[in-house]
């Protein structure tokens, strides 16, 4: 097929059916990606191809096609097992005993036996603790001139609070923290290490786990452990890719997004004076803000098709790998009018930063919680926080999956 240039990336894309080169690498700040926005606004269900993997693959970006995808069983997370799909990240980061290949039925046992730790109750309950840890970082912070909040806050908060949910031992952290950072890079140089943070996490929490199993305590890992759903109880495997990728998802979008709803705060003043103004509208800003912020440069995890399908007017063949995007179904202008403002007064749609259906982020109700104690915290103990640099001069990480500042620098 002939081959053209793409008007908003300059990659290659085919004439008759075009394939779209899709790096995700765009870090601009938090503005939206704009061949993303192409995407969603002119070929919703699109080909693409992707930095790592073989072959290409559907790229899904309307919020109706999106749940489709993610709740249809015609599309399935196991079938990816043992398949170079594309992807992000020079080594795969998923593994294939984890709860994110699994289908339901499958699926649907674990997330039983792992939300019994994220209850609306079990979250209340840190929720004190989260406010202490809070209170003890910020006054750290406020005895510097111009600190840091990511360094100081973003940073340490989610690790701290999902280390003390799976009772983590606090020399530990550093390391498991530097495996998970390691295992997000997008850098075809660092798939070596990648690997071996992978394998690193893997045998730590295999013995974690067993010793757990031989001596449960109070926290989640113990209560996974030994928890049943009718006569199910987890296996050793299951039980230690689980606490493994608690680890990594209870700490490291939960920090991008502290930092990002931060920064969005502190160059919007009409957003950081309405919350000001009334604190009340803090629970519904902090649901706008997760819906307008592109936490992530790209996609995920995909799905296969395991029959023909017809999505969008376009026929998805049986074996076909899908992957959908959770940034533009939360920018798709059919569920939300001006999908690229900000707007407090919106009437509730369910946004999907969090993922949907069967592999909707089970920890989401922590995170929630976490970002509400540490934005509160900060409008309440800092009534006059405000950058301590030009927006221009933050730096953005360019290096991996995520989209966020490297630091920020604030003052008051």
């Amino acid at each position: 097929m002939r081959r053209e240039r793409s008007p908003v990336s300059g990659a290659p894309v085919e004439a008759a059916e075009a394939v779209w080169s899709c790096p995700f690498d765009f870090a601009e700040a938090l503005e939206f990606d704009p061949l993303l926005r192409k995407l969603l606004e002119e070929h919703p269900v699109a080909r693409i191809t992707m930095p790592y993997g073989e072959g290409e693959a559907w790229l899904v970006t309307r919020y109706d096609d999106v749940r489709t995808v993610t709740t249809d069983r015609r599309f399935s997370r196991k079938a990816v097992t043992g398949r170079d799909f594309p992807r992000m990240t020079p080594e795969p980061i998923v593994q294939s005993e984890a709860i994110n290949l699994m289908d339901p039925p499958a699926v649907t046992r674990l997330r039983g036996l792992v939300a019994k730790g994220f209850t609306a109750g079990q979250v209340e309950r840190m929720r004190g603790r989260t406010e202490r840890v809070v209170d003890e970082l910020l006054t750290a912070m406020a005895a510097h001139d111009a600190p840091d909040l990511f360094a100081h806050l973003a940073s340490p908060l989610p690790m701290h609070t999902i280390c003390e949910v799976l009772d983590i031992p606090e020399p530990d952290r550093k390391r498991l923290r530097h495996n998970a950072l390691t295992m997000m890079n997008i850098g075809a140089a660092g798939k070596e290490a990648a690997v071996r943070a992978k394998a690193e996490l893997r045998a730590y929490f295999t013995e974690l786990t067993a010793e757990r199993r031989r001596a449960p305590g109070q926290d989640l890992i113990s209560s996974l452990a030994t928890a049943r759903v009718g006569d199910d109880l987890l296996d050793d495997r299951e039980l230690a890719v689980m606490a493994m990728v608690l680890l990594i998802t209870g700490q490291d979008t939960t920090t991008y997004e502290i930092a990002n709803l931060a920064y969005l705060l502190l160059t919007r003043d009409d957003l950081l004076s309405a919350l000001r103004d009334r604190p009340e509208l803090l629970p519904r800003a902090l649901d706008e803000m997760l819906r307008h912020i592109p936490f992530r440069k790209g996609v995920g995890i995909p799905r296969i098709a395991t029959e023909d399908v017809e999505l969008g007017g376009v026929t998805i063949r049986a074996g076909d790998v899908v992957h959908v995007s959770y940034l533009t179904a939360n920018r798709d202008a059919e569920k939300f009018p001006n999908p690229h403002d900000i707007d407090l007064t919106r009437p509730a749609v369910p946004h999907m930063t969090f993922g949907w259906g069967s592999h909707h982020c089970l920890g989401a109700p922590l995170a929630e919680m976490e970002m509400r104690v540490a934005l509160q915290a900060l409008l309440t103990r800092f009534p006059g926080l405000r950058l301590a640099v030009p927006p221009e001069d933050i730096r953005w990480n360019t290096t991996s999956i995520w989209r966020h500042p490297l630091a920020l620098p604030v003052t008051w």
